[in-house]
This record gives structure tokens, C-alpha cells and sequence, in this order.
């Protein structure tokens, strides 16, 4: 990162997609990823979960400056997983969701531990008044590109969780209840409902 870009950051800029976007976090949504992350601790204390929060990279196939198709990372696609990691997993695009969790499905990083490939068994966002129109399709449609990363979208003045799973909508939850993936995973965050 170059100077120049240093002092964007400073200034509360985020890089999406390799773009620099005026970053509009509110105390609600610090609260949200915090509380996400909380109540997984303990699987991640024990190995038992792979996590990434804001500003951690998870990259994908395709670029949207070139309107080509992106798409999440299938692992087992992956000939040669040593120059993958060394050398492929920097000159790729990326995204940084407000939440990620790896569980069942796998997962590779850099030497460097800064970037992630994969399809995540769960990835979040909450959704800021910042977020354009195309910047929320962007990132529904990478997303769905993976028919086995469960996509929670989260908006700030609301209880209500959408919830899809690639292009198939699954039930809205709420925060009101406990939240609950596909899989079993629960994240309690009903002390948020507004």
C-alpha cells in the first residue's frame, strides 16, 4: 500500500473490491459483528471454526473492473495449492464482508495469513446507508455464485435477517430469536433487537 492509500484509510476509507469506499460503520453495526464473532468464541478457541471480520480479504475468481463473472473459490479446483498460496492468492481480486465463517467447507490462506480463498460456510453483511445499489448487487451476486455459502444480509434499523443460500432464499429470521444456519450453527443476538 503506498502512502497516499495509507492516508485514505486514515481517514476512514475502505477498500472494496480493490475501490476505496467511505467506510460507515455505525456503534449498532460494530455491535452486531462483535456479537457474532462472541458467540463462536469457543469453536474458534478449539480450531473448530475458521473466522475473518472486517477488513480481512477474502478473495474470488474474475474481476469487476473488467466486467468479467467473479465467483467464490472452490478449493478442490486448485491444482497446485503451493503456487496457489504463494503467488495466485495476491494477484487476485477481493472483498472484506463484516463476517465469515468457515465450519464444513474448505478454506486455504497465504504464507501471510492475510488473504482467504474459499466458499464460506456462512458470510454476513451489515448493511450500511453507505452501501450503494450496485455495491449491494455486487456483492448478492458473488455470493451466490456458491451454492453452499449460507448469506445473511443484516440491515441496521431493522430486525429482520435475510437469508439465502446461492440464489435459493431461505426463511427471513430475526433478532428477536435466535439466529440459526443451515447447518445448526446458533448466534444469539436478541439483546440487539431494536
Amino acid at each position: 500500500m503506498e502512502y497516499g492509500e495509507y492516508i485514505k484509510f486514515k481517514k476512514g476509507v475502505q477498500l472494496i473490491m480493490n475501490n476505496t469506499m467511505p467506510m460507515a460503520t455505525t456503534v449498532r453495526h460494530n455491535k452486531i459483528t462483535s456479537s457474532l464473532f462472541g458467540n463462536i468464541f469457543n469453536l474458534a478457541k478449539n480450531n473448530e471454526v475458521y473466522t475473518l471480520q472486517e477488513q480481512c480479504a477474502l478473495v474470488h475468481w474474475g474481476y469487476r473492473d473488467k466486467n468479467e463473472l467473479t465467483y467464490l473459490i472452490d478449493i478442490d479446483d486448485i491444482e497446485d495449492m503451493a503456487e496457489f498460496k504463494d503467488f495466485t492468492i495476491y494477484e487476485l481480486d477481493y472483498v472484506q464482508p463484516d463476517f465469515v465463517l468457515f465450519k464444513d467447507n474448505k478454506y486455504a490462506t497465504d504464507s501471510r495469513d492475510l488473504r482467504t480463498a474459499g466458499q464460506p460456510d456462512l458470510i454476513v453483511e451489515v448493511w450500511s446507508k453507505g452501501n450503494t445499489k450496485n455495491y449491494r448487487a455486487l456483492l448478492q451476486n458473488l455470493y451466490a455464485a456458491s451454492d453452499i455459502t449460507e448469506f445473511w444480509q443484516v440491515e441496521q434499523n431493522s430486525n429482520t435477517v435475510k437469508c439465502s443460500m446461492g440464489t435459493i432464499d431461505l426463511p427471513k429470521q430475526s433478532l428477536k430469536n435466535i439466529l440459526r444456519t443451515q447447518k445448526g450453527l446458533e448466534f444469539d443476538l436478541r439483546y440487539l433487537a431494536i
